[in-house]
């Protein structure tokens, strides 16, 4: 943990709790898929919400589906006129996130593009207001900088998982994700194209606009 656990359970507790027709979606990950844990928490899903919710984007884009939780929880606060494109590599995972989009109130506004992240993005058009990034580690500095020159001038790109528990501060961490992680960070604070603030929640979240 970043943070203390027993603050962490603490602030899941004091959280809104997950909305219960997301349930199903949790069951079928827990049941299909053998990492269910790369599905966003509740408190990081109210988060996503609440963002949404703040901003009004009309256009998000997000890299890394996994069975949906994420997208759904976007979907639910954005504009009437909004809508949300979604990149999933696994048949598999792709398949559960369809199942869950078709039965939500937002399924004619979510497009899910299977397929190899980096194509999907190449081939839609910007601009994007938001881009949530939470797929392969190794793979983060290519998203960045495709997704970058798409990003409206007010967009906001969030990059999950960037601190990987703290592991990118301790330098006797070298697994793969970390040293991803490490040198996506180090990418990232070295442009002066952006201004970038990391947050403690969860394994870490990177919330990064454009300089100016």
């Amino acid at each position: 943990m970043i943070v203390r656990p027993v603050v962490e359970k603490y602030a899941e507790e004091v959280s809104s709790a997950a909305p219960p027709w997301l349930a199903p979606l949790v069951a079928d990950t827990e049941a299909a898929t053998e990492l269910p844990a790369m599905m966003v928490g509740s408190m990081q899903g109210e988060f996503l919400a609440s963002l949404v919710f703040a901003l009004r984007p009309r256009r998000i884009l997000e890299i890394g589906t996994f069975t949906g939780y994420s997208a759904l929880c976007m979907a639910q606060t954005m504009p009437g006129d909004a809508e949300l494109h979604t990149c999933e590599l696994s048949p598999l995972h792709a398949s559960i996130a369809r199942k869950h989009f078709a039965a939500s109130p937002w399924a004619e506004r979510i497009t899910l593009w299977e397929g190899p992240a980096l194509t999907s993005v190449r081939d839609l058009p910007g601009p994007f207001d938001l881009v949530f990034v939470d797929a392969d580690k190794p793979g983060y500095v290519d998203y960045y900088e495709a997704v970058l020159p798409k990003l409206a001038p007010h967009g906001l790109i969030l990059a999950d998982n960037v601190l990987q528990f703290g592991g990118v501060a301790n330098e006797r961490d070298q697994q793969p994700d970390t040293l991803a992680m490490r040198a996506f960070n180090a990418h990232v604070a070295a442009d002066p194209r952006v201004r970038q603030s990391v947050l403690t929640v969860r394994e870490g979240v990177s919330v990064i606009r454009l300089a100016g």
